[in-house]
């Protein structure tokens, strides 16, 4: 063989190697399958205090323990009902307690080789999302601060930040988050707490859209807010400008019902979980398919109930969903 022929073989030879090995270091899992996802199902779901902690009541002496094992196998039995592909959770603890988490989905059948874990300035609940596509961008963020009066407040569970890739042609951003809870402290008013973390998470989406109005976004979580309140107001943005602004995919449950949370204390049922998507996003959610996650027996695992998303890869085209 010419010398110039051979050189140009092991050229093209080196090229395919290097590209393949591109493809290979981000291909999804369905890479070995003979077809792509056409639906993929997103879950969010808020675990109860999957972590380390004082669960001990009165005058007994703390006493740091883990969620407890039949409340952990009853979460796990509902996911693997609902197998999701992704899963964005709230209320995980250390990397201790989300390699737990993880090992007990894996037990289960449910592998999540991608994750990403995010925290603010709570120091024992923070952010996971755990996925079966690759994450190929992070910005989570973990500092953000605001003023109430002259005292500084951190965002206490931060914002976890993944862009997760289901096919070569198709990927998203997942903004989760789990705003400030609705117990009272003495250091601030708690709502407004809420409002200034949903005004930062405004100010991230806003950045993220204006920089690219093409990005399929989706904002989610715990927002520990009635729907009409002023935090999700924020979060959804100004319908004048749509190119910025998010639309609530609006859940029900097989009976029809919208509540997510249940307060024994209180005997009451709220709508305090919620999924938000931006307009590029939007023709891509199968609302009919998509739904709140029943069981009689829910609050055996949390006090929250999962949300479930279908996507469609290919998109609705159109049709009314």
């Amino acid at each position: 063989m010419p010398r110039g022929r051979s050189s140009f073989l092991q050229r093209q030879a080196a090229m395919l190697a290097a590209v393949l090995f591109a493809t290979l270091a981000v291909a999804p899992t369905w890479a070995a399958d003979t077809s792509p996802p056409q639906v993929v199902t997103f879950c969010a779901y808020n675990l109860k205090n999957w972590l380390h902690m004082d669960r001990t009541w009165g005058d007994k002496p703390a006493d740091p323990k883990g969620k407890p094992q039949k409340e952990k196998d009853k979460v796990v039995a509902y996911l693997k009902i609902i197998k999701p592909d992704i899963l964005g959770v709230c209320e995980i603890g250390t990397d201790t307690d989300f390699a737990d988490l993880q090992k007990h989905l894996s037990a289960a059948g449910l592998n999540y080789p991608h994750t990403e874990r995010a925290h603010g300035g709570d120091p024992t609940r923070t952010l996971g999302l755990l996925s079966k596509f690759p994450i190929t961008a992070r910005n989570s963020q973990t500092t953000l601060t605001y003023l109430i009066g002259e005292q500084t407040f951190p965002f206490q569970r931060g914002i976890l930040d993944a862009t997760i890739q289901i096919t070569p042609d198709f990927s998203f951003r997942a903004l989760g988050v789990h705003l400030k809870s609705m117990r009272e402290i003495p250091e601030a008013d708690q709502s407004l707490m809420r409002r200034n973390e949903a005004h930062l998470l405004r100010k991230h989406i806003d950045s993220i859209l204006k920089a690219d109005p093409t990005t399929k976004l989706m904002a989610y979580g715990d927002f520990n807010e009635h729907p009409k309140n002023p935090p999700l107001e924020e979060t959804r943005g100004s319908r004048a400008v749509p190119e910025t602004s998010l639309n609530d995919v609006y859940l029900k449950d097989v009976n029809g019902e919208i509540w997510t949370h249940f307060w024994d204390w209180e005997d009451s049922y709220s709508r305090l979980d919620y999924i938000f998507v931006n307009k590029a996003f939007h023709p891509h959610v199968k609302a009919r398919d998509s739904f709140i996650f029943a069981d009689k027996d829910f609050d055996q695992a949390s006090d929250h109930r999962p949300l479930v998303l279908k996507i469609s890869v290919a998109g609705t085209k159109g049709k009314k969903t």
